[in-house]
């Protein structure tokens, strides 16, 4: 597996929906870069027993966790724990890149870990 990775090059999008980029994915965790053009969101969702953080790379971001709505930027990072809805959004007028890790992997299971 590769142990290093650099944010700044995971920057293309998809013009349909918002592009993944896997950075490391164990059993116990994924990190991710996810780009969103304007306008363009992850629908709020829940994740039962796994916790989620999205870190601002580029751009703003609105990010939705529980009744809280967050707006970020640059450097500013959100948790959004296990069981609680949680969603993001990037409302423009740039590109949106988010580091997105999360724990313990949903798919541990599904993926024979």
């Amino acid at each position: 597996m590769q142990r290093t990775h650099d944010t700044a090059r995971y920057t293309e999008g998809r013009p349909d929906k918002f592009a993944r980029h896997t950075l490391f994915e164990t059993p116990r965790f994924f990190a991710d870069v996810y780009v969103l053009g304007p306008g363009q969101h992850q629908a709020v969702h829940r994740h039962e027993a796994e916790d989620k953080c999205y870190f601002v790379l580029e751009g703003r971001a609105r990010v939705a966790t529980g009744a809280q709505r967050h707006e970020v930027g640059p450097g500013e990072i959100v948790h959004c724990p296990a069981g609680e809805e949680h969603g993001v959004e990037n409302p423009g007028p740039g590109r949106l890149r988010l580091l997105v890790f999360m724990a313990p992997h949903p798919r541990a299971a599904q993926l024979g870990w």
